[in-house]
């Protein structure tokens, strides 16, 4: 299988745009085209699904991806072997996670991660949790860092940190179901993915019906406004313990130990970089939240 046909391919399937691939591999937008169109030739399948707007990977591009990307990089090593040299070989891998988990801990973390496998490259992208697992199916991430409860079909996790979470107000709160009824509680969505730690552990089975919501989409925005007072909202703890130990935010029934979730590092079945990224989750699992 012609390489450069393959680099073309994968320049474009990376970016979804001709021109930022020409542009990357210093060639015309018609021979990139030309290039893939020979690919797509010799595998004898579409590989880039492509309109006047927009260019997507096909169910065969997203198959051939991942392996297109290991030749190249197998390719790129082959003089380093011939010549003796017994370095790593390098690899990229495309990690992503929520924007606040991203800022707050892998964004930190990457000096680290980077001294301990210098061949590694890990490039970061942002998204929620839907739109993370979408695109770790149709091979756009090579994995993703989220704590959603529940796995997709056809893909792998591994545990990396217990994610605890805990009930906060500026000014204190709620603490029974008939102060609930005048308090505003800030979550993320309308289906309150996050006050479901609570809902689930009252002891008392009663739904507490609370007086508004109001969906800020993550806990950043969640977080500002709790601290500015505007509601009460559950967070995760390592994202709010400076809040709490500063006294901008005040921990509202302390006593009641709320559902915990799980960080998980989450891959598609048969990756041909699984053993990458399995010891990618065991450097990851030895870093503290923050």
């Amino acid at each position: 299988m012609d390489l450069d046909s393959l680099r073309c391919f994968v320049a474009v399937a990376e970016s979804l745009r001709f021109r930022e691939a020409a542009l990357r591999l210093g060639r015309s937008p018609a021979a990139v085209s030309d290039r893939v169109a020979q690919l797509e030739d010799d595998v004898g399948q579409i590989l880039l699904l492509r309109s006047t707007r927009r260019v997507s990977l096909s169910e065969a591009g997203q198959r051939l991806l991942p392996h297109a990307r290991l030749m190249l990089e197998q390719a790129a090593r082959c003089g380093a072997v011939a010549r003796g040299d017994d370095r790593p070989l390098p690899y990229a891998l495309v990690l992503g996670t929520r924007y606040e988990l991203g800022l707050s801990w892998l964004c930190p973390a990457l000096p680290a991660l980077r001294a301990a496998r210098p061949e590694r490259t890990l490039h970061l992208y942002m998204g929620d949790t839907d739109a993370l697992l979408d695109r770790v199916e149709t091979a756009r991430l090579d994995a993703c860092v989220i704590s959603s409860p529940r796995l997709r079909p056809g893909l792998r996790a591994v545990a990396l940190h217990e994610e605890r979470y805990v009930f906060v107000g500026a000014r204190g709160g709620p603490t029974t179901a008939a102060e609930a009824e005048g308090a505003r509680l800030l979550d993320a969505t309308s289906d309150l993915p996050l006050a479901r730690y609570l809902l689930d552990a009252l002891p008392d089975g009663r739904a507490w019906r609370f007086r508004e919501h109001l969906y800020l989409g993550g806990i950043g925005a969640i977080r500002a406004l709790a601290c500015m007072g505007e509601g009460v909202a559950v967070l995760p703890r390592y994202f709010v313990e400076a809040d709490l130990a500063a006294g901008r935010l005040v921990e509202l029934l302390p006593e009641l130990p709320l559902r915990a979730d799980q960080f998980r590092l989450i891959w598609r079945e048969q990756h041909p970089a699984e053993a990458a990224l399995r010891a990618l989750a065991a450097e990851l699992a030895a870093l503290p939240l923050r």
